[in-house]
This record gives structure tokens, C-alpha cells and sequence, in this order.
């Protein structure tokens, strides 16, 4: 049986380690194709111990085997201020739905759903307008694509969310095999809460 939970304030930090082998299991598949380390997980992580931060976990026993992520948007002004500086949405109107990974054996039953009602709770307790994400931009052709792969457009478009044109971002990793990082598009995606 899996439970799930929203977590907030201090509660945050007790999980930041699963969360970070979650994430670094479930990102290493496509279209992320990460090779992360815990170090720089749990410096990256730190932006969800923020006032306003919450972390959807879904558990099995004491497992964690997906987890959600979301903030008010101006903790992530340094990475993201400038894909909306031309848009008439504020920074302090806008909540950031960041990472969802789940773990393959257990998406399918809801979770995602789950994940999302969290987050938008979240975002509308904090006062927030708006609710965003991003998701990877990789060409079509990408060597490492996997053929039965299904983009999870239609999810998002059934929640509400549509892509904002021409808003996107950048931001750095490690692809599997790479001997450093580099910058990888996102596309913004919204909705009004």
C-alpha cells in the first residue's frame, strides 16, 4: 500500500537524502539522461528548506518511490527570472512545480495526479495565481531516445497546463557518458490556480 504525504518546513530536511537517490535513479532514464551524485543533490536541494517549499513523497513502507517538488517561484529567481521577464506574470504571483520522479514499477495508479494536487494546494495556500513547470527539450532524433517513448504532454494538457511560447530556460547537467556539463533547454508550461 502506498501513502503519500505533502511536507513542509523542518520536515522537508529529513528526506532530502531520499529524495536525492530518487532523483538520481529516476532522472538518469530519458529524456533526462542525468549522471548526478549525491553531493550535488544535496547542495541543489537545499532550495526546497525554503518558507513556502513542499515535497510530495509517495511511500512504500518506509521507501520513498517518487516524490514531487514545488516552491514559490523567486526561490528559483536566479535560474529562471529571465524566461519571464517579458511576461506580464510576476515572480510573486507564480509557483513552481519543480522535479516529479516515480520510480517505473509504481507510475500508472494516480500518483502523478496526487503530485500535482499537492503542489497547486500548495501554491494556492501560499496565494499564488499561477502554477508553472518545465519540462526537457531533446531532439527527436537524439541517439539515446527510446523508441516506445511517450512525451507526457496529454497528462499536463488534461491538468490545464499549455506551453508558453518562446518561454524557456536553461540549465546545466551531466548526461550519461559526458565528461561535463552542459545547458540543456526547458520548456515553461501554466496554468492560472
Amino acid at each position: 500500500m502506498i501513502r503519500t504525504e505533502s511536507l513542509t518546513g523542518t520536515a522537508v530536511a529529513a528526506v532530502l537524502d531520499d529524495l536525492a537517490r530518487l532523483r538520481i535513479a529516476v532522472f538518469r532514464d530519458w529524456p533526462y539522461l542525468y549522471d548526478g551524485d549525491l553531493e550535488y543533490e544535496r547542495d541543489y536541494l537545499r532550495a526546497y528548506q525554503s518558507p513556502g517549499a513542499v515535497v510530495v513523497a509517495a511511500w512504500d513502507g518506509d521507501r520513498m518511490v517518487g516524490a514531487a517538488t514545488g516552491a514559490p517561484m523567486e526561490d528559483h529567481a536566479d535560474d529562471f527570472a529571465a524566461a519571464f521577464a517579458d511576461r506580464p506574470e510576476r515572480l510573486g504571483e507564480i509557483f513552481y512545480c519543480a522535479e516529479s520522479v516515480l520510480l517505473p514499477e509504481y507510475r500508472g495508479h494516480g500518483l502523478g495526479h496526487v503530485f500535482f494536487d499537492g503542489r497547486e494546494a500548495q501554491g494556492r495556500l501560499l496565494g499564488r495565481r499561477y502554477s508553472v513547470f518545465c519540462s526537457v527539450i531533446r531532439p527527436q532524433t537524439h541517439p539515446m531516445r527510446p523508441s516506445d517513448y511517450r512525451p507526457l504532454d496529454g497528462f499536463w494538457r488534461k491538468r490545464g497546463y499549455a506551453p508558453l511560447p518562446g518561454v524557456t530556460a536553461e540549465f546545466d547537467w551531466k548526461d550519461i557518458g559526458a565528461t561535463a556539463s552542459t545547458r540543456k533547454p526547458l520548456q515553461f508550461w501554466m496554468k492560472e490556480l
